[in-house]
Parts: C-alpha cells; sequence; structure tokens
C-alpha cells in the first residue's frame, strides 16, 4: 500500500499520534486517474502523497511522520502532499503535522476564496482560481461558458500542501511533467508553486481564447441582415460568464506580482525570475478580458441601436398604412351619415366616382409613402 493509501486513513483521525499508528508505507501502488469528477480516486480526500530529493521520488519511510523528520533532519528534499476537498476531519491531522496556522486551515477547507498570498511565519498560503471552458454546440441565453474551482498552497521549506475544490484543474498531468524535469522539481517547494501558477494561468489563457470565439460568433449575428432579431440574452449571458472569469484572473495579478519581485524566504530568487514570466502572461489575460468587456458593451449598444431603428420602421410602416385607410374612412364615413340633402347622394354616377376618388387618393399616398421609404 502507498503513502497516499495509508494517508487516507491518516487524515481521519485528526492528531498526529494517530498519523504513527496507521500510516504505514509500503510498496508503491501503479498511476491511477487523477481528473476523477468528484472524489479521489484513492478513495478520500487524499490525491498523492510523494517524497522527493534531488527531483527525484524517493521511497518512503515507515509512515508519514517517519517521511517528514527524516526529510527535516537530512535538511534535503521535500514532501508534496495532494488533497481534494478534505472535510475538517480529514485535514486536522496533517494541519498539526506541518504546524499550519488555523486561518490560513479554514480558508483550505471552505474554499470560496479570493486569490491571494498569506505569509504565516514559515509557511506560504496562496490561493488561485482554477477556470475551465464549458464546451457546447451552440451559445444560448443560458449556457455555461465558464467554470471555476480552488487551489490552495501551502509553501514550507520541506513541503508542498495542494488542496484542490472543484470538477476540474486536476494537478495529476502537472506533477508528471515537474517529475519528467528533475533539475526544476530540485529547486525546491517554490518550484511546484511556480508550476501551479504557470499552470492555472495557462488555463486563463486557453479560456480566454475560446471566449473570443463566441464572442465572435454573437458579434457576427448582430451584424447580420437581421441583426435587429438577434438574441440579447447570448449578449448578457457572456457578460456574466465574462465577470466570473475577471473575479478569477484579476485579483492574482497582486499576489504573482509579490511573488516575482518581494523576497520571501521560501521562493528563491531563481525562482521568482519563472514567476516574472507568469507575471507577464497574467497581464496579458487581464487586457483581453478588459478588451472583450468593452466590446461586449458595444456589441450590446450597437444591437439595441439596431432594434430601436426596426421598431422605428415598423412605427413608419404603421402609420403609413394608417394614413392610406384613413381616405376610405373618412370618404365612407361622411356618406354614412345617410343625410337626405348630401351632395351627389342620389346621382347615377355618384358611387363609382366616389370609389375612383377613394381609388385614386390611396395610390397617391402609397406612391408618396413609398417614394419617401416609409413602405
Amino acid at each position: 500500500m502507498s503513502m497516499a493509501g495509508n494517508l487516507r486513513k491518516v487524515t481521519s483521525l485528526g492528531r498526529v499520534g494517530g498519523l504513527r499508528k496507521v500510516a504505514r508505507l509500503g510498496r508503491r501502488r501503479a498511476r491511477v486517474d487523477l481528473s476523477h469528477p468528484a472524489r479521489s480516486p484513492l478513495g478520500s480526500a487524499v490525491v498523492n502523497c510523494v517524497a522527493y530529493r534531488d527531483g527525484v521520488r524517493i521511497p518512503g519511510g515507515r509512515d508519514l511522520v517517519d517521511t517528514v523528520e527524516r526529510i527535516r533532519k537530512s535538511d534535503e528534499g521535500f514532501v508534496w502532499l495532494g488533497l481534494h476537498e478534505p472535510t475538517d476531519q480529514e485535514f486536522a491531522g496533517v494541519a498539526d503535522l506541518f504546524d499550519l496556522h488555523p486561518l490560513a486551515v479554514e480558508d483550505a477547507v471552505e474554499a470560496h476564496q479570493r486569490p491571494k498570498l498569506e505569509r504565516y511565519d514559515e509557511t506560504l498560503f496562496a490561493v488561485f482560481k482554477t477556470v475551465c471552458y464549458v464546451e457546447h454546440q451552440e451559445l444560448t441565453a443560458t449556457s455555461e461558458v465558464v467554470h471555476t474551482g480552488e487551489i490552495m498552497v501551502f509553501v514550507g521549506s520541506d513541503f508542498v500542501i495542494t488542496v484542490r475544490h472543484g470538477r476540474h484543474g486536476s494537478l495529476g498531468p502537472l506533477r508528471e511533467e515537474l517529475e519528467a524535469d528533475p533539475r526544476q522539481l530540485a529547486k525546491g517547494p517554490a518550484a511546484v508553486l511556480h508550476a501551479i501558477a504557470d499552470h492555472v494561468v495557462d488555463d486563463y489563457v486557453h479560456v480566454t481564447d475560446s471566449v473570443q470565439e463566441d464572442i465572435d460568433a454573437v458579434e457576427a449575428d448582430v451584424f447580420a441582415e437581421n441583426g435587429a432579431r438577434a438574441d440579447a440574452g447570448r449578449i448578457y449571458q457572456l457578460k456574466r460568464e465574462l465577470l466570473e472569469l475577471k473575479r478569477a484572473v484579476v485579483p492574482l495579478a497582486r499576489p504573482v506580482q509579490e511573488l516575482a519581485t518581494r523576497p520571501i524566504r521560501v521562493v528563491d530568487p531563481e525562482i521568482q525570475a519563472y514567476f516574472r514570466d507568469v507575471s507577464d502572461h497574467l497581464i496579458r489575460v487581464t487586457e483581453q478580458i478588459a478588451a472583450f468587456d468593452e466590446l461586449l458593451n458595444s456589441i450590446l449598444q450597437a444591437h439595441l441601436a439596431q432594434v430601436s431603428v426596426a421598431q422605428n420602421e415598423d412605427m413608419r410602416k404603421i402609420t403609413a398604412w394608417a394614413a392610406v385607410i384613413a381616405v376610405p374612412t373618412m370618404v365612407c364615413g361622411v356618406y354614412g351619415m345617410n343625410f337626405d340633402n348630401m351632395p351627389e347622394l342620389r346621382w347615377r354616377f355618384g358611387y363609382p366616382i366616389v370609389i375612383g376618388v377613394i381609388a385614386v387618393g390611396c395610390l397617391v399616398l402609397y406612391r408618396g409613402f413609398r417614394r419617401n421609404g416609409w413602405l
């Protein structure tokens, strides 16, 4: 049974003493699918738990506590523990073992946090909002375009703890990429933090590119021949989903900037150069989202103007036809009063002449309105 398999029992105890009794380590299990939609494929909140030295996996000791103590005594390597939506009880033992601050633990368990970066003594706590694009055949007024989740990261001198919330944003592929590059992973927990930040921001780039395709489709519909009949609800839905994306991306700018510029004990200066690259990509995404917002505002205003013009055209047509119909209505109304002494009332040619006058009057009005573009 692997360290991760034992740890799923450990997290339910809520204290270090229980950790020593049941966290028995043994042979490593085969790789599992880490993109499970709900809980961990290992059957608990634990996704994976691996110790590294010089960027390479090392076999575990008798239990998790012994492994951590051995790494701390040798002052080499670190432990990477991955969790998915742990409960208070599941996370209590981990918090005690790594001496995590209660406020950070509360944020990690409860989730629904803004992107931020906080320092608690020797531990760095970072919150990232993950996003994914929801595929759809056709955008409607109720389509979900962007789905968000969260990744909380605890970084110490000899450990990294990742807590993931949401049905996407698996870090399994990222772990494999890092393990394929031992030189980068050997730079310590800060290298893992950078890889997570870079992974999250890269997802932002992919999502914004996909959202741009939806915006282009809506723009084409609005400026088509029958653009006034386009569904305005699609534009509002895109604006709402773009706002969700903005809430995930924009607040992350300050934490990434701090990681790239401010001296932090657990972040090696060499890693800060990598964070500057992440910051550049994040700025690009932020500017792109701001441009999308302005573009959607312009599209919405153009659509409302088209609707207003179409309504004016309809009102002009209705008015023109009402004027044409007013001619026979007036004439027939006059001769329908049934007075005895009305002009030409008993004349033989009175009826055909009245009909002719009505027809000529309607034709003149029709041609006049048609010439002026009202009909």
